[in-house]
C-alpha cells in the first residue's frame, strides 16, 4: 500500500498567471520530506495506516528515550512533528511501504486536487462581531455597539443552552480546506502550490493528502477537446421544414 498524505510547512502565498494570462493566487508549501516512523496494521491495531514524521534538525537532547527507541526501530531521524495518514491501494509495479521509507512530494504528480488540514491562527478573546459576524447595536452616544444584549435566558428556560454564540477564544482551531488545485510541483525544492488559501500562520504545520472527493470537470470546461456549448445546441435544435 502506499502513502496519501504528507507533512509539510506553509511557506507563504503569492500569485502565478497561467497561459491564458489570469490570474490565480497560490499558497506555497513545503512538502516534506517524511519518514515512515511506523506503520499501523488492522492485525496488531485494529486499522491501516502509517504514522509519518517531517524530517528537521532536532537536538538530541530534546528527544525523550521512549521517542528515540520509537525512532531506532524504524531506523528513521529524530523527528518533531508525528501524523497518521491513510493508505492507498498499491499500483502496477509499485513496492509496498514499510518503515523507515521516505516520503517526498512526488506522490502528488499524478493528482490534480488535495485536501489540506492546518491549525488557524489565534486571535485571542473576541466578541461577537468579530468572532461570529453579528451585526452589533446603534452606534450613536450612549450605545455599546459590540455588545450582543440579551441571550433570551429569562424564567424559561433560566439557563444558557450548549453552542450559545458569545463572545470567547478565537481561533488556534484545526481547519481543513478541501480540493484546492495543484497549480505546480517542485519536486527538487519538496514544494507544491495550490491555488487559494491555507488556514495557519507562515511557517505553520500542515497535513497534506490526496483529495478524497475531488471535484468532476464541468462540461464545457475540460478543455479543447469538448464541444463548443453554442454549436451542440444548435445541432440538438429540430430543423425548421421549408
Amino acid at each position: 500500500m502506499s502513502v496519501t498524505g504528507i507533512l509539510g510547512k506553509k511557506i507563504g502565498m503569492t500569485q502565478i498567471f497561467d497561459e491564458k494570462g489570469d490570474v490565480h493566487p497560490i499558497t506555497v508549501l513545503q512538502a516534506g520530506p517524511c519518514v515512515i516512523t511506523q506503520l499501523k496494521t488492522a492485525a496488531r491495531d485494529g486499522y491501516e495506516a502509517a504514522q509519518i514524521g517531517l524530517v528537521e534538525f532536532v537536538k538530541a537532547s530534546r528527544v525523550i528515550k521512549p521517542q528515540a527507541g520509537h525512532f531506532a526501530k524504524a531506523d528513521a531521524p529524530p523527528v518533531r512533528e508525528i501524523r497518521e495518514v491513510a493508505l492507498d491501494s498499491l499500483a502496477e509495479g509499485e513496492e509496498a511501504a514499510k518503515a523507515g521509507d521516505r516520503i517526498l512530494v512526488d506522490i502528488f504528480e499524478s493528482e490534480k486536487f488535495v485536501d489540506v488540514i492546518g491549525t488557524s491562527k489565534g486571535r485571542g478573546f473576541a466578541g461577537v462581531v468579530r468572532r461570529h459576524g453579528f451585526g452589533g447595536g446603534p452606534k450613536s452616544h450612549g450605545h455599546m455597539f459590540q455588545v450582543q444584549g440579551s441571550i433570551g435566558a429569562s424564567s424559561f428556560p433560566s439557563r444558557v443552552f450548549p453552542g450559545q454564540r458569545m463572545p470567547g477564544h478565537m481561533g488556534v482551531d484545526q481547519v481543513t480546506v478541501r480540493n484546492l488545485r495543484i497549480r505546480g510541483i517542485d519536486v527538487e525544492e519538496n514544494l507544491i502550490m495550490v491555488e487559494g488559501a491555507v488556514p495557519g500562520p507562515r511557517d505553520g504545520y500542515v497535513l497534506i493528502s490526496k483529495a478524497k472527493a475531488p471535484p468532476r470537470e464541468r462540461r464545457g470546461f475540460a478543455g479543447s477537446g469538448t464541444l463548443d456549448p453554442l454549436k451542440a445546441s444548435k445541432k440538438a435544435a429540430p430543423s425548421k421544414k421549408k
